[in-house]
């Protein structure tokens, strides 16, 4: 044809000027062509001019159509002229072509050839070369309507595919790349996962109301900011690894904050349809937590941009919430895993979620169809910490038994549990039951505390108290034995405060109405310890540690500073006193004994005050008294410490021991100081058996055991006491003596059970000595009748009219009545003044002091009324002493006796104060004479008048019968 033509021709002239160009080029030297290289730059550009404008013929545009639909059939895409019969023609070349980055693409106009009529349209993008092969494509679409969406299942009347991906590219949605229909007027963006897309445009009916139209661009990983962050090339798995063969399938391992990106698929474009995606989520240490609070979220936030016809979804969870697309957070390792929630909507997300290990899967699927909205989500992931090695046992995910036992096992001092810091559901009940062992008591207390509002709430609560945290002085939630309650509406926190059982038990108790997606409302971090509370008598009620043994319930044991050191935790500064009081019964026992083992007070560098006056410094010590007559007596005092053991023994029934430290450097000297600051022994003595506990001072006397009265009782109601029930008997005595005289000590009689040591002994003490002067038991009974005489000066006399301290005598042995007895006498001695030449000194002899002096070389006296008394009051020195020694105050006893008539006769003899010559004589000088005569009259005179009535009333009868007759 005539229009035919003038292309034909302008073919062949095209043809005909390449083929002289090559002849041309052929012919040319190597030496010229560089010099004819330009004006072969330019022919060559005329030439592509020409050609182009012989490609656009028909013929040529129907060859190239008829290739491109061949290719569109190889990929299993239909061309437009076979779906359904009628179908339009394409016209200007707006469908099924590939096209450049950078071309804007719109729908076919509307013409005669396809209006009313089905049409489908294909694009796809041409590779740019040389270009690297991480681009992705970015498509704007500028306006939009193709369609209508119905329930979200898919669209009627028409549709538009976005294929991401192909075989060749690491991941793909090829298979189920969804639908987007419906109307948009605000440019939308799609942001691909891979460097290639093919769009897919179909209408069952094309009008003036179906049309789209978008451009494109190539864009490199750094350019995606949002995407992939600050240098992707340093990590190159922040996005996870695609699991092969998905589309948004990855796994995350050793999650950090800011190296594991978890998104939607093109984000930060729009998503797209028909997803399932699956993210499995690790971190090294628990809590895994999803950093979404704050973050743009849009998931189904929109089904159209017609905000009346289609309002917004706010932010939510729940099936009846969430029916098309969804985030959906399993609290594990796959969808087997507790639900967290199943979240949609459009905004900020109000708040993070945390899980309750280091796994979390999370699940994202979105609807076959969609409108041409939603940008996904996208978060961070790490671990929240808020994780500690709690050394106890878990039940469940929340529930603890923290035992004294395992605490030891972990070689740590005090335990630590933090408030719940992942998430939980409504009406969740968390417990921590702290138990100690017998004995302990356990001390709770916050370094850290906060009260804050109820942020992420699972369930809305508007009451009061919506979580709670009780603390129970038991083992189990007894309300009865609330300690303290802390609310989330109207609590204060209470930071460094202690919270001390009474029990081995502390119950801490959790309860939340609402439940969290994040963690408590109340964050504390709680310390736990315990401490031994092993009380050595009974407790004294409403003090810090006072105590009081009494005879009847602790007759004896060791007791040493309080072991529960929590006690010098005081404030304020004021002392710590801790008094321990011994009470006895006078039926029982007399006395109280205590004996002080060590004391190991700290030195304080900053204090000046010396332990030299104990009593009145301001030091820490050790107070020993009694009170006597309402007035308190000082018995020792220790404040430094001690080389040996010192006991202390009560005068009376009752003692106390009273342990002082300085309240300013308490806690810092002795908190959770495990080394005892004083430790003693203690004991009660002198029962019944033993008598009266004072003796003397008198010139003699004589100590009887067992004490003849408490014998007839305990033979009485004590008969019936087995035998197995008697314990050692101590009995201690106080023997007093006379200023400036000597003692002496006279075992006369004893009878023991057992011939050894440990079944009977008797020790005196002397004052201030610790160790006994003289022991006497079944082993040396024979020694102990000559026992040496005991000084003024042995017996610590100050001075002539003052008492030395009483002489201690101890005996310790077998509780049985009767078997064990003895009787120790005593006597007073005055020792002999001398002058400095060595002569007695006469003027110093007290008037009826020293009537009889003792033989041998004593140098000892004893008074006139102790002489023939019965007792052997001068010491047996006969072995020890040569006859002119026990001779030598021979004639100055008799002289004072008025015997001196007799000293011939008694020269030759050994005068004691009981030999036979002196006592007969003495007892026959001292005949009371008179006294006898007139006690003889007396009874002469009685009898006469008893002899006397008696006749007359024998006489009286008989007389009156003889007068009457």
């Amino acid at each position: 044809s005539s229009s035919s033509s003038p292309q034909l021709s302008s073919t062949l002239s095209c043809r005909t000027t390449a083929t002289l160009l090559e002849s041309l080029a052929s012919k040319l030297s190597p030496t010229i062509w560089g010099s004819s290289f330009c004006l072969w730059l330019v022919i060559s550009l005329w030439i592509m001019i020409l050609c182009e404008g012989a490609a656009s013929s028909p013929m040529t545009a129907s060859l190239t159509g008829g290739l491109s639909a061949n290719s569109a059939s190889s990929n299993g895409m239909q061309s437009p002229q076979k779906r359904g019969s009628g179908a339009a023609d394409l016209s200007k070349d707006q469908c099924n072509k590939t096209v450049d980055i950078f071309e804007d693409v719109s729908s076919p106009e509307v013409n005669n050839q396809n209006v009313g009529r089905p049409l489908t349209c294909w694009y796809r993008f041409r590779t740019l070369k040389g270009a690297p092969r991480d681009f992705v494509l970015r498509l704007r679409f500028k306006k939009f309507k193709v369609g209508i969406l119905l329930n979200a299942t898919h669209c009627e009347g028409g549709y538009l595919q976005i294929v991401d991906g192909n075989a060749k590219t690491d991941v793909s949605n090829r298979r189920e790349p969804g639908m987007f229909c419906g109307e948009a007027e605000q440019p939308q963006t799609f942001i691909s996962e891979t460097n290639y897309i093919k769009v897919l445009f179909h209408t069952d009916n094309f009008t003036d109301q179906t049309y789209f139209t978008f451009d494109s661009r190539a864009e490199q990983q750094t350019e995606v900011y949002l995407r992939y962050g600050q240098h992707p090339e340093l990590y190159p798995n922040r996005r996870g690894e695609v699991v092969q063969g998905s589309y948004c399938e990855r796994e995350y391992r050793d999650c950090r904050l800011q190296t594991c990106y978890v998104q939607s698929p093109a984000y930060p474009g729009l998503y797209p349809r028909a997803l399932n995606c699956r993210y499995k989520l690790h971190t090294r240490q628990p809590y895994i937590k999803l950093y979404l609070q704050n973050e743009q979220f849009a998931v189904d936030g929109q089904r159209c941009e017609n905000v009346m016809t289609c309002p917004i979804r706010p932010i939510g969870s729940g099936k009846e919430h969430c029916p098309y697309d969804w985030l959906a957070v399993y609290d594990g390792r796959d969808e087997h895993s507790p639900l967290i929630g199943k979240f949609c909507g459009l905004g900020k997300f109000p708040f993070s979620i945390i899980g309750t290990s280091q796994y979390m899967y999370v699940e994202f699927v979105t609807s076959p169809a969609g409108p041409l909205l939603n940008t996904g989500f996208h978060f961070n992931v790490g671990n929240w910490p808020g994780h500690v090695e709690t050394a106890g046992i878990k039940h469940g995910i929340c529930d603890w038994l923290l035992s004294s036992d395992s605490l030891k096992d972990s070689s740590a001092s005090e335990g630590i549990f933090l408030s719940i810091a992942h998430w939980y559901p409504p009406n969740t009940s968390c417990s921590y039951h702290i138990k100690g062992r017998t004995g302990e008591i356990v001390r709770l207390y916050f370094p850290s505390f906060r009260i804050n509002r109820i942020e992420s709430p699972i369930l809305k609560y508007d009451g009061d108290c919506g979580e709670s945290l009780t603390i129970y002085d038991s083992d189990h939630p007894d309300p009865a034995r609330i300690i303290k309650t802390f609310c989330d509406t109207f609590s204060r926190p209470m930071e460094k405060v202690d919270f001390v059982s009474t029990s081995p038990s502390l119950y801490v108790q959790f309860d939340s109405k609402t439940g969290s997606y994040s963690g408590s409302s109340l964050y504390y971090w709680a310390h736990y310890d315990f401490f031994n509370n092993t009380r050595f008598g009974d407790p004294v009620p409403n003090t810090l540690c006072d105590e009081v043994m009494y005879a009847w319930k602790h007759p004896g044991g060791k007791i040493r500073s309080p072991m529960n050191s929590l006690i010098f935790k005081r404030t304020g500064g004021s002392d710590v006193r801790c008094q321990y009081k011994f009470v006895t019964d006078r039926r029982l026992y007399a006395r109280a004994v205590i004996e002080v083992t060590s004391v190991s007070f700290k030195e304080l560098p900053y204090n000046n005050n010396a332990c030299t006056r104990c009593h009145e410094e301001r030091v820490d010590k050790l107070v020993i008294w009694e009170e006597r007559e309402k007035f308190q007596n000082n018995l020792a005092c220790f404040c430094d410490n001690i080389p040996r053991a010192v006991r202390v023994i009560s005068s009376a029934d009752q003692m106390n021991l009273e342990m002082i430290v300085q309240g300013q450097h308490a806690i810092t000297s002795y908190f959770k100081n495990p080394n005892p600051l004083f430790e003693a022994s203690y004991e009660f003595a002198h029962g019944p058996l033993c008598g009266p506990i004072t003796l003397g001072p008198s010139p003699d006397g004589e100590l009887v055991f067992p004490f003849k009265k408490a014998l007839a009782m305990a033979a009485g109601p004590m008969a019936a006491v087995p035998e197995h029930h008697y314990r050692r008997e101590k009995c201690i005595w106080e023997l007093k003596v006379a200023a400036q005289r000597d003692l002496w000590l006279n075992l006369e009689k004893a009878r023991f059970g057992d011939r050894t040591c440990e079944s009977a002994k008797i020790e005196v003490y002397l004052a201030g000595r610790l160790e006994p002067r003289f022991i006497m038991c079944p082993e040396n009974i024979s020694l102990a009748r000559d026992l040496p005489i005991l000084s003024a000066a042995d017996l610590g006399a100050l001075g002539t009219d003052q008492e030395p301290l009483p002489v201690l005598i101890q005996y310790t042995g077998d509780g049985q009545p009767g078997k064990n007895a003895f009787r120790l006498v005593w006597t007073e001695l005055f020792h002999l003044p001398r002058n400095p030449d060595g002569s007695l000194a006469s003027s110093l002899l007290q008037d009826g002091g020293c009537d009889f002096r003792c033989p041998g070389d004593t140098e000892v006296c004893i008074p006139r009324h102790l002489l023939c008394n019965g007792v052997d009051n001068c010491p047996n020195v006969t072995h020890i002493s040569t006859m002119a020694q026990l001779t030598r105050y021979i004639e100055w006893n008799l002289e004072q006796l008025g015997l001196l008539h007799r000293a011939d006769d008694y020269k030759q003899l050994v005068l004691h104060d009981e030999s036979a010559e002196i006592c007969l004589r003495q007892e026959l000088s001292e005949l009371p004479y008179g006294k006898l005569i007139l006690m003889t009259l007396g009874l002469s005179l009685m009898l006469t008048l008893i002899v006397a009535i008696l006749c007359r009333m024998c006489r009286g009868p008989g007389h009156a019968y003889h007068s009457r007759y």
